[in-house]
């Protein structure tokens, strides 16, 4: 009897654009793909677990027999970033999504933060990826101390500011003003990032792991809520507490890029519990995905796989390990925002057939329907159980 899932979120891992992949921009979008194709990464482990078994996965590699069972799934809710991923994956569908700012914010959403604020005034207001806008105005703040407002083809209001000019605790308290005066219906953002810096010139200018997200609490009841209710442990690793705003998490684990992310999962998964641990890794999105890096991509992917079999030999008999992601992000397309595609999910157990193949799946929220099938735990409205193909 499966008493514990662990999810491994491998932040922006798409497998192929989505239908609807037109509409957001993302036609030909296939982050896998493009990533195996530029650089073939060593990952025998997710192979062996069927991850090149997924159909129309577009790579001709497939595992004769593989360990677990695998799919993909669509994404329901309308956007394509961490947040409604995540929901969804817990069982919350957006719809309708929120409002994206595609010529930056309007000077009224810009004067009333400097007035709760209290700052002197912004610098930026534009559309566009966060590394270059450090380049442009970076070495500006340190002179005037003004933060940096920027926004993306997401749903996001980003303030970015060096450490030694806006102290992180001081731009977290910004973040908090800004993300109560942005839940106004006629703003609508989904989330407000603090984009901590450090460096001295453009040059050399490199985000911290201080970043923090401040996440709209619009999201309905989630698997977390469930598992949470009915005295079970559910445990976040890295920004799974910032995209689900504490809410339902009854431990939580800050981390400082995906090693540690790994780390702190292996250790939580030695220990002894019921329920969900739950866990972001951040860096093949922020680091590899958003910045076009290929190469770096592909190597965060061959650290993850290379640590899979310390993550199965510590796993209990009672445990479920489910590899999925959130999103796509691909690094060989020009765009260097997220890229809206259908996302893997591989699964593995003790009590979990081997050589499943679960197919094309209409959601996300299937997962989260799975997990608590499998706990015998309370139906959520979104999602179908896939729990009767994959048990042993």
């Amino acid at each position: 009897m499966i008493k514990r899932a662990i999810i491994i979120v491998l932040d922006g891992f798409g497998v192929g654009e989505l239908p609807d992949a037109n509409i957001y921009g993302d036609e030909g979008s296939n982050t896998l793909k493009g990533i195996y194709k530029r650089c073939k990464p060593n990952i025998p482990n997710m192979k062996n677990m069927g991850l090149y078994n997924i159909d129309e996965i577009g790579i001709d590699e497939k595992e004769e027999s593989p360990i677990g069972a695998f799919g993909k799934l669509a994404e329901k809710s309308v956007g394509k970033n961490s947040p409604v991923g995540h929901w969804e994956i817990a069982g919350h569908i957006t719809n309708p999504g929120f409002t994206t700012y595609s010529n930056a914010f309007p000077q009224e959403m810009i004067q009333e933060f400097i007035e709760k604020t209290g700052v002197k005034g912004v610098l930026c207001n534009e559309v566009g990826s966060g590394t270059e806008i450090l380049k442009r105005f970076g070495e500006e703040h340190i002179k005037a101390g003004y933060p940096i407002i920027y926004t993306s083809a997401d749903s996001v209001f980003q303030i970015a500011a060096h450490e030694d000019v806006i102290p992180v605790e001081e731009l977290y308290k910004m973040c908090k003003i800004a993300r109560q005066m942005l839940n106004k219906p006629a703003y609508n953002v989904g989330t407000v990032i603090a984009r901590p810096f450090i460096g001295t010139t453009s040059e050399n200018f490199t985000r911290t792991y201080n970043r923090k997200d401040f996440e709209s609490d619009t999201f309905g009841k989630t698997m977390l809520d469930v598992i949470s209710e009915n005295g079970k442990k559910v445990i976040s690793i890295g920004k799974i507490e910032d995209l689900f705003s504490l809410r339902g998490i009854t431990n939580n684990y800050h981390t400082e890029g995906n090693v540690d992310g790994i780390e702190k999962t292996i250790q939580e998964i030695k220990k002894d519990s019921e329920g969900l641990i739950f866990t972001n890794l951040v860096d093949t999105d922020m680091l590899y995905g958003h910045r076009n890096d290929v190469e770096g991509y592909s190597k965060a992917l061959e650290y993850f796989d290379s640590k899979l079999p310390e993550i199965m030999k510590n796993m209990k008999s009672t445990d479920m390990l489910i590899i999925t992601a959130d999103h796509g992000n691909d690094p060989t397309t020009p765009s260097t925002d997220h890229s809206r595609e259908y996302i893997p999910v591989l699964i593995y157990g003790k009590e979990i057939k081997e050589n499943v193949n679960i197919g094309i799946r209409a959601t996300y929220a299937d997962i989260s329907a799975t997990v608590l099938d499998i706990l015998e735990l309370e139906k959520l409205e979104n999602g179908e159980s896939f729990k009767e193909e994959i048990l042993k």
